[in-house]
């Protein structure tokens, strides 16, 4: 099939390698002309693992290419994905400027039936409104779907190549079965392909992620609460994490969510409600709560050194706001180096992957290492941020040699707490 993919973030770059992949002829097009050089010579503009080895393949195959030519993108494809940026308006709203400006471009530019499909993670009636947008300048037939993507950032190809689930959002039968036949190589395992009106499947997305942050709100809020009266956090989770109605995904507690979906989503879903007079009070205890969280580690800190942190050399390990991305959007990370440097401290971050974008934000405030023990020659303390794996088994000898102070300060809880007592540090870490 041919298919074009109208932007190249992290959701329209791997939704078209992927679907090249699998002998479609994807044409991905983006407004960036610098993007889209790099991109025809092979240079992948994000971090994904897996990704670069598909993406390279799938263009010394001729099945994907790049452009910034709206027409050519629109001539090439007979299904037209966006996978446009929706950002936080000022009022916490999903801001969907780049998706109707671009619906509005592809109605006066189509010639001939199309699928317009919705990637983007957007508000209920979103498809209502491009469908709407579109048919004011279109002389042809065509359809909008609702394809709402669930892909974690980290584990993005995976999740597209072998789906848990497919949502399409669609009230037409053609439309519903090119979807359908586009689809069908990736759930060869039996895993379902969900057919909802657009509404319901536009609401899938929110509903998924506005669920999976509250998981993890909860449970901090449970750590925060083993700390006041002396339980284990990692114990309750175990055997919360046993009953087969909660699992065991999702109840590691932390300093917070971050990343481009959890807080936008949250927000997004809480002002569409008011804005359909309902009120989600969960979701604004949520938001709340891992604002707070974020900075959990702040006050253990500032005790520790009894409120004076003024030149304290203090290393950070993990920027991004999960491992396995240079993703640095709501990182906690971010919020912990901010916050120390009001107190005055000196910060040297390592983070494997996401230190040129941390440097885009904080320029020569900080300072920067190239190896994960740089950051601990003669420091005062480590905070730890993101749960990299390379941290989960460090050199405690070699760390306890080179620090001015043996002390850790844990947001992801990686160590056993009577191990790391044991190798000479104090350690701090959350619920425990």
């Amino acid at each position: 099939m041919k298919i074009a993919v109208i932007g190249t973030g992290y959701v329209g770059l791997v939704t078209g390698t992927c679907l090249a992949e699998t002998g479609n002829h994807v044409l991905c097009i983006d407004i960036n002309k610098e993007k889209v050089k790099q991109m025809q010579s092979g240079v992948v503009p994000i971090y994904e693992p897996y990704l670069q080895n598909l993406f390279e393949r799938n263009i010394e195959a001729g099945r994907l290419n790049f452009s910034t030519n709206l027409q050519e993108g629109l001539d090439h494809g007979d299904i037209i994905f966006l996978a446009l940026p929706t950002p936080e308006d000022e009022d916490g709203s999903a801001d969907l400027k780049y998706i109707l400006g671009v619906a509005d471009n592809i109605g006066k530019l189509i010639t001939e039936y199309k699928v317009i499909v919705d990637k983007s993670t957007v508000p209920v009636g979103t498809a209502n409104r491009v469908k709407a947008a579109i048919s004011a300048n279109a002389k042809v037939d065509f359809d909008v779907v609702s394809n709402p993507e669930f892909l974690r950032e980290g584990f993005a190809v995976d999740d597209f190549l072998k789906p848990e689930r497919i949502v399409i959002g669609s009230s037409s039968a053609k439309a519903t079965a090119l979807m359908q036949k586009l689809y069908k190589p990736f759930v060869r395992s039996g895993n379902p392909i969900i057919v909802m009106d657009e509404k319901s499947a536009e609401l899938t997305k929110y509903a998924a992620n506005a669920f999976l942050a509250t998981k993890i709100t909860f449970m901090n809020e449970i750590a925060n609460f083993c700390e006041k009266v002396g339980a284990d956090v990692d114990k309750v989770r175990i055997g919360m994490g046993t009953d087969s109605r909660i699992g065991k995904r999702f109840l590691f507690p932390g300093i917070g969510y971050g990343g481009s979906c959890f807080p936008k989503d949250v927000k997004a879903l809480h002002k569409s409600g008011k804005d359909n007079n309902y009120n989600f009070q969960i979701l604004e205890a949520v938001f709340n709560v891992n604002q707070k969280q974020q900075l959990a580690l702040i006050p253990k800190i500032k005790s520790y050194f009894n409120n004076n942190l003024k030149d304290k050399n203090i290393a950070i390990w993990g920027l991004a706001f999960k491992p396995e991305t240079d993703d640095i959007r709501e990182a906690p990370a971010l919020y912990t180096i901010e916050s120390l440097l009001e107190l005055g401290a000196n910060i040297t971050v390592f983070d494997p992957e996401a230190i040129p974008n941390v440097k885009r934000k904080f320029g020569d405030k900080i300072q920067y290492a190239k190896d994960m023990y740089k950051p601990l020659e003669q420091a005062d303390a480590l905070v730890i941020c993101t749960e990299w794996s390379i941290f989960r088994t460090p050199d405690f000898s070699k760390m306890k040699a080179i620090m001015a102070n043996n002390v850790i300060f844990d947001g992801r809880n990686l160590y056993d707490i009577e191990d790391v007592k044991n190798e000479g540090f104090n350690y701090l870490s959350i619920g425990r």
